[in-house]
């Protein structure tokens, strides 16, 4: 899997290199050290994964994961931080990022968090979006909440069914299980999820489950 590193910080992009150089499967093909940079290394290397920190120069790591979202095909983001609950992340997660982690998140912790975003599964537990959504409030709250609350209702029963366990944080494999279907089945339901709820991943699915409060 190729990786891209992007921070504004040159010893925190250093030690993640250490710490991925580790790990045979993952490959750091570039880095850059704000978002405008990011998204002419992204186009370049055509990375898998990118870590993009949030508080940069010149373009931020939010807009800077909107930005690659518009790439086709787009690279999975996680975004790097300092804080938990912070509305950063949030705005980060809505701009399409599949995940968060630390900035003191252990390496093991980072090189899993690369394998799973990669092959598409969300590495936010919905523990995480709870507190997210509990400790950042604006004022378009009630706006999304109703306009999440429309998206579901135009889902069929089935395709509900599997947006709610994707909110819940089940994995392909749990989701098959749990309403007997084949994972197969599963993952087309997911891509359909995507495209019908206007999300671009299954973070956002996950998102999209709170703000309409059937999570």
């Amino acid at each position: 899997m190729r990786v891209l590193l992007v921070d504004d910080d040159a010893l925190v992009r250093a030690g993640l290199r250490t710490i991925l150089s580790s790990a045979a499967d993952l490959e750091v093909v570039g880095e850059a050290s704000d978002g405008v940079r990011a998204v002419a290394a992204v186009r370049q290397h055509r990375p898998d994964v990118v870590l993009m920190d949030i508080r940069m120069p010149e373009m931020d790591g939010i807009t800077a994961t909107a930005a690659l979202r518009q790439l086709h095909p787009p690279p999975h983001v996680i975004v790097l931080t300092t804080f938990q609950a912070d509305e950063q992340v949030m705005s980060a997660l809505r701009a399409g990022a599949g995940g968060f982690l630390l900035k003191d998140t252990p390496p093991a912790e980072i090189v899993g968090a690369i394998r799973l975003v990669a092959s598409g599964e969300a590495m936010l537990s919905p523990s995480v979006t709870r507190t997210l959504l509990s400790h950042v409030g604006d004022a378009q709250a009630s706006d999304r909440r109703r306009s999440a609350a429309d998206r579901l209702a135009a889902l069929s029963d089935r395709e509900r069914e599997v947006a709610l366990a994707v909110g819940s944080g089940a994995s392909n494999a749990d989701v098959a299980a749990s309403l007997f279907m084949s994972e197969a089945t599963v993952k087309a339901h997911v891509s359909r999820l995507f495209t019908k709820l206007g999300v671009v991943n299954r973070v956002q699915v996950a998102i999209v489950v709170h703000d309409a409060g059937q999570a």
